[in-house]
């Protein structure tokens, strides 16, 4: 495939971005340097509005806008309710867990396990979710990040058949660009990565939109209305079909099962990165990074309308477009139409600023999961079980010495990945029904450190048997959940409980809602050196479920709003523009009721 060339005035674009951002991540090596603390969480002290652009940073990846074309080629419009259904899980974070989060004081995820659980088992589960977690998934998730880059370079430069030195010439260039991410992030830890987040999401969104303009205005594409005219039939559907429908060459829809995996079982059951139920991964490390338990909240909830409403038009624009612009793409090259609508669309000057765009969307996604990554590694494993009296010096070495180390494997592992779809899928496979556990732990005092033990082994049993019968989602997925489910019950009642004062002392902390025995009878205020008997936070459930609904429902309503003043359909955005109002005054009613911030 013949590539793309770059201006002079393309390449200066380039190499300034890179440089701006290596400098401004190495101001912050100073302040990273303090301790543990400072290096992965900021010193806690984030504001909202940073944490919260961070967190779409870092979901906003080079594959994200190839992957939403491919599916958009695939379904339609429609076919965004592969990751629009975890909206419900985000905003059950937002309410239900970002406080928590905030007030249980842990410096990563796993280290919750010996705060909520007790004994050798919950000692077990943290080192063993640290290596699942910060190294197995980790990487998986690096290689895909990668690979989405690499088919970008190829197709953009037409370097599909082109080594150098024995070696694929876009997996180098993809090194160059991991090795460069990694330098700057080992050198300002999360403060650093987020404060560069910020510049990469706005570079990123830039040119996102300059291009989905300049191809609908396209002559071929008319603007919306001859986008409109020249559509396959069904393919403009906000909702599925829930049959199929053929059109131009081109079938469209979901099947029924397919649909109610997604919106009814997919965003509680099964753990997913920057998508875990409960909160957990970098969105949990953001929710503890930032400043108080309200700046958690309000950056979880910017965070989800920000994901689901503002990112992801441009990149359905683009891809309806190239339904139209590149009607011969074989199924299996269905993404490479946004890369190859930016060869065509985009002048002398844009080239580079889409291309950054791109490397700001992986930058910023590599950067975090690197930091994220190398917590878990220093703090739940390298410190708790290895060295547990190193010094802070010593800590923030090997910090950066993991992050680099993290960078060559998931290199490594870039080479025998194939597939981003097929990374998705073991992923999202790997979790089914893990997801139920990660929530009730909060609210459940039964739940224990066996049940997710058992939760995090029991999908690889039949996700092994479905792969050996050829059995596919959403039947191999549903069945797993079901599985895996039963499994971590029937452990959770056949093993023993969290010993009584593991229980009291979360509860005493986090001061969670829901079923806590008596615990909350012995609800303990800390008051200077003073413990006193005090009466427990009233449990607010009702209000928290009410706020969960209409932000969901607010959330959606934006994000629809927004498509239909893009199509131009102005009498079904006046409705939703009236859905919205009605929604986000439900919410603040309903937020004054509650102690979310506490």
């Amino acid at each position: 495939m013949e590539g793309m060339s770059l201006s002079m005035l393309d390449w200066v674009i380039i190499v300034g971005f890179f440089l701006l951002i290596v400098s401004i991540g190495l101001s912050y090596t100073k302040k990273a340097g303090k301790n543990l603390e400072s290096f992965f969480l900021g010193g806690r002290n984030l504001p909202w509005y940073i944490a919260g652009i961070s967190m779409v940073a870092t979901t906003f990846a080079a594959d994200t806008p190839l992957a939403v074309t491919e599916l958009v080629g695939q379904s339609g419009i429609s076919g965004n309710w592969l990751w629009w259904s975890f909206l419900a899980g985000g905003m059950l974070t937002t309410f239900f867990f970002a406080r928590l989060w905030r007030n249980s004081g842990v410096l990563t995820e796993v280290e919750l396990s010996e705060l909520r659980y007790s004994g050798k088992p919950a000692a077990n589960l943290r080192w063993i979710k640290a290596v699942y977690l910060g190294v197995f998934m980790n990487v998986i998730i690096i290689a895909w990040v990668n690979v989405a880059l690499m088919t970008l370079l190829e197709v953009f430069f037409g370097l599909g058949d082109v080594y150098w030195f024995g070696v694929k010439a876009s997996l180098v260039l993809t090194a160059l660009a991991m090795l460069w991410t990694a330098f700057y992030s080992s050198m300002s830890g999360l403060l650093g990565v987020a404060i560069t987040d910020v510049i990469q999401f706005c570079m990123a969104m830039l040119g996102t939109i300059i291009l989905a303009v300049l191809v609908v205005n396209s002559e071929k594409i008319g603007g919306i209305t001859g986008l409109k005219s020249q559509l396959p039939e069904g393919s403009l559907n906000f909702f599925p079909s829930l049959g199929e429908t053929e059109n131009l060459g081109k079938t469209l829809g979901l099947s029924i099962g397919a649909f109610f995996s997604y919106a009814a079982v997919q965003w509680w059951a099964s753990w997913y990165p920057g998508a875990e139920p409960g909160g957990g991964g970098y969105v949990a490390q953001r929710m503890m990074s930032a400043r108080s338990p309200k700046d958690a909240v309000y950056a979880t909830l910017f965070f989800q309308i920000a994901h689901y409403c503002l990112r992801p038009w441009p990149w359905i624009i683009v891809g309806l477009c190239c339904l139209i612009l590149y009607p011969d793409l074989a199924e299996a090259d269905l993404k490479e139409g946004y890369v190859m609508a930016m060869k065509d669309f985009l002048p002398n000057g844009l080239k580079g600023l889409l291309l950054i765009s791109f490397f700001a969307a992986y930058m910023s996604t590599i950067s975090t999961q690197l930091n994220w990554g190398a917590s878990y590694v220093v703090n739940d494993i390298y410190k708790r079980f290895i060295a547990p009296d190193a010094t802070e010096k010593g800590l923030i070495g090997a910090s950066r010495l993991t992050t680099l180390i993290l960078m060559i494997i998931g290199l490594i592992v870039s080479t025998f990945v194939n597939s981003i779809s097929g990374a998705w899928g073991f992923i999202m496979q790997a979790g089914a029904g893990l997801g139920l556990v990660l929530i009730l732990r909060w609210y459940w005092w039964r739940i224990n450190a066996w049940s997710e033990i058992s939760a995090m082994i029991a999908p690889f049993i039949p996700t092994a048997i479905f792969t050996m019968m050829g059995v596919e989602f959403p039947t191999a997925f549903l069945g797993t959940v079901l599985f895996t489910t039963i499994v971590w019950l029937i452990v959770t009642f056949i093993t023993r409980p969290t010993d009584d004062e593991t229980l009291q002392h979360f509860y005493n902390k986090v001061r969670p809602d829901g079923a806590w025995k008596d615990y909350p009878k012995k609800y303990k205020m800390i008051v200077g050196s003073i413990s006193e008997i005090a009466e427990a936070p009233k449990n607010n459930l009702l209000f928290l479920i009410l706020c969960w609904i209409s932000a969901i429902t607010m959330t959606y309503g934006i994000l629809f709003l927004i498509g239909k003043v893009i199509l131009q359909e102005w009498s079904t955005a006046g409705i939703l523009s009236i859905i919205v109002i009605v929604s986000f005054l439900g919410l603040r009613y309903f937020v004054s009721r509650t102690r979310v911030f506490a």
